[in-house]
């Protein structure tokens, strides 16, 4: 069974991984969590991000349908 951080580092793909990669170590160094969770917490943000955009996009499109 995969832990969370795992589950979170499934968002980071192409430039969303280098974004979290540049970003985690100076996060963390501020922050009391690893680098791995300052990734996994971004990997999740990245993902409910583009989820909600979809959402809203399909939204708007059967809202245009009914009009």
């Amino acid at each position: 069974m995969p832990n969370t951080e795992q589950i979170g580092h499934a968002g980071l793909v192409g430039w969303r991984s280098t974004v979290a990669d540049r970003v985690a170590r100076p996060v963390a160094r501020k922050a009391p969590a690893s680098e791995d969770q300052v990734r996994a917490i971004l990997g999740a943000t990245f993902f409910l991000l583009s989820a909600y955009y979809v959402g809203s996009t399909i939204a708007r499109m059967a809202k245009a349908a009914r009009d």
